[in-house]
């Protein structure tokens, strides 16, 4: 039996993964940065992403030190490794920062986001939504004769998947927080 003939950079393993194992894949990151709480260094750090090309794709801010008058922005971003670690520096090189914190790399995290879905419907499509609701644990906070919005807490992903399964029962509108995140552990 002949060797088969693949090309470099690809696997053996499969004859469908043809990357080049030699390029650096995006990867998702959450950051959570400690910076003083005041004027202005919201709009630093965002500066710092948008001067740079880098994306954010979730950003929640609160002051979680009202004494030391400290606030926790967290980011989740995409890039290459290399990419990150060049955000994560820029980030600790700011002067209101205090601490930069990549919970993707340090270990397992808790990530959540909140949601608010606006659906409106009758008939089928009405019962289909409130059941779907239930089995995601999304709770009823307002109703109308046409309408009903749902309230929802979890992953992302899990936020995406109600999304998409309302869609065709009548989906208006919907609203979300971006993602809070902790390390889990001491």
């Amino acid at each position: 039996m002949s060797a088969l003939n693949i090309k470099k950079g690809a696997s053996s393993h499969s004859a469908y993964d043809l990357r080049d194992s030699h390029v650096e894949v995006e990867e998702s990151h959450t950051l959570a940065v400690i910076v003083e709480n005041e004027p202005g260094v919201l709009a630093r750090v965002i500066g710092l992403f948008s001067g740079r090309g880098y994306n954010i794709d979730s950003l929640t801010v609160a002051e979680v030190d009202h004494t030391g008058h400290r606030s926790r922005i967290t980011i989740v971003t995409r890039g290459t490794p290399a990419v990150i670690d060049q955000i994560e520096a820029q980030l600790s090189r700011m002067v209101p920062v205090h601490a930069v914190h990549d919970l993707t790399v340090e270990g397992p995290s808790v990530q959540r986001e909140l949601a608010l879905f606006k659906v409106a419907g009758k008939g089928d499509a009405r019962i289909e939504a409130l059941r779907l609701a239930e089995i995601f644990r999304a709770k009823v906070v307002d109703s109308t004769l046409e309408s009903f919005i749902f309230e929802i807490t979890g992953t992302p992903e899990k936020i995406d998947a109600l999304a998409e399964l309302l869609r065709p029962l009548g989906l208006r509108e919907l609203a979300r927080t971006g993602v809070a995140a902790l390390s889990r552990g001491a």
